[in-house]
């Protein structure tokens, strides 16, 4: 009785996870403001690979370039300051977030570290520990070897990442870690920081409910929570305990995702060069738009999004080192 239902459980995911759309998808119309972010002549952006927003209209963009370095601008665009300069935990950026209050998290997948500023910029929680060059068997010792096909694979630690990806949090302020590149998981923690439980593990899969680079996550105000399975090119839905509601296709490969506010929300995702595709929460797509290239409105590894509201993203670039303010047309 038990391998029924468990056989009824994976046709019922299969039915889920069927392409989203048989039509042709409507086009959105939309526009990149020019000239966005202001900064001084010594200093130079590089790879855009977060960017987020506060309450405010601050934005934060965290970047590659001589260094691994987090910048604020104001709703204007100007420069208002470097964050940390030098951190410990900053080797190579992956995204930055900020929470309901207006706390920075910045994502560094180099240093297998998340640290949460406040607003005033000051560390006030980290998740995770950098290797030390003299430590042994691990990644970035003296003495580490890399796991190679047909080795066990290491086990997933509970406080440890590796190459993590993203950060979201649920209304209680639950925080939901993608564990990305070194791992195939997500992982649960309370608002302290405090192991809940985790889905997936050290190893990638394609099965519902398994990962192949979890590269971006999300949470909606029900606390579901939204993962771009980008090696698998879906997106799985989970609910606050991280049980499988849903499995979507037919968005490509998402690489960023994020959730509009309001009472009435959507989701965005886009693959590296576009489309940027809108979806409800029950995962029907509304319309896309975006293609590659160098221009304005026009994309190059589309890293990490911002939804400002249902009209407003912030839409931060690898290839073409910016950061675009793309205003959405509302359809008619």
């Amino acid at each position: 009785m038990r391998r029924c239902f468990e056989f009824l459980a994976v046709v019922m995911l299969s039915l889920l996870a069927l392409p989203l759309f048989a039509q042709s998808v409507p086009e959105i119309a939309y526009d990149s403001a020019p000239n966005l972010l202001k900064l001084p002549a010594d200093i130079f952006l590089g790879e855009a690979a977060g960017v987020a927003q506060n309450s405010k209209g601050h934005m934060f963009v965290f970047t590659r370039s001589g260094e691994t370095q987090l910048f604020e601008f104001d709703q204007e665009g100007n420069f208002v300051r470097e964050i940390s300069p030098r951190n410990y935990a900053f080797a190579f950026a992956h995204t930055v977030r900020v929470d309901s209050q207006d706390n920075v998290w910045a994502v560094d997948e180099g240093t297998n570290m998340i640290v949460k500023f406040n607003p005033a910029g000051k560390e006030v929680m980290t998740m995770g520990r950098r290797p030390e060059s003299a430590e042994g068997d691990v990644p970035g010792g003296f003495n580490f070897h890399p796991v190679l096909p047909g080795d066990t694979p290491r086990p997933a630690g509970q406080y440890a990442f590796s190459r993590e990806t993203d950060v979201a949090w649920d209304t209680a302020g639950d925080i939901f870690v993608s564990d990305g590149y070194g791992n195939a998981r997500v992982v649960k923690y309370d608002k302290e920081g405090r192991f809940v439980k985790a889905i997936g593990g050290s190893v990638k899969g394609k099965e519902p409910g398994q990962f192949s680079t979890p590269h971006t996550i999300a949470t909606d105000a029900k606390g579901n929570v939204y993962v771009g399975d980008r090696g698998n090119s879906r997106i799985q839905v989970f609910d606050n305990d991280l049980t499988l509601r849903a499995v979507w296709t037919g968005v490509g490969a998402p690489w960023a995702i994020c959730i509009t506010p309001g009472p009435k929300q959507y989701l965005y995702s886009s693959d590296a060069v576009g489309p940027i595709y809108k979806l409800d929460l029950e995962g029907h797509v509304l319309g896309k738009f975006g293609t590659a290239g160098k221009q304005m409105k026009q994309f190059g590894w589309i890293h990490e999004m911002n939804c400002t509201s249902e009209n407003e993203l912030l839409v931060g670039e690898l290839l073409n080192w910016r950061v675009q303010k793309l205003t959405i047309h509302p359809q008619k």
